[in-house]
């Protein structure tokens, strides 16, 4: 009986995993957009990283907003990737 409870409690515990990942968002600063197209681009680059749900980039604001899951990536994966691109960015304050 005992061994039972603590299989549950494992099975339990390890469904629950999944819950406890969570999903972050933010802010980067993109300087260097100098046209209307550029967000496209650095939009396209985010969501090939594993573990962004989201970008939205802003021309007008140069930055772009993204929602991802701080268990697959980070900040420093998605300023890397907006980088390759082309567009360096930094976390804004």
């Amino acid at each position: 009986m005992r061994l039972n409870k603590f299989l549950l409690s494992v099975v339990v515990l390890l469904a629950s995993l999944p819950a406890l990942a969570a999903v972050q968002q933010v802010t980067l600063t993109v300087p260097t957009m100098d046209c209307a197209t550029c967000p496209v681009t650095i939009r396209v680059a985010l969501m090939k990283v594993s573990g962004v749900k989201k970008a939205v980039v802003s021309y007008a604001r140069r930055t772009a907003k993204v929602t991802y899951d701080d268990e697959k990536t980070t900040v420093q994966a998605l300023t890397q990737a907006t980088d390759a691109a082309g567009y360096p960015s930094f976390q804004a304050d």
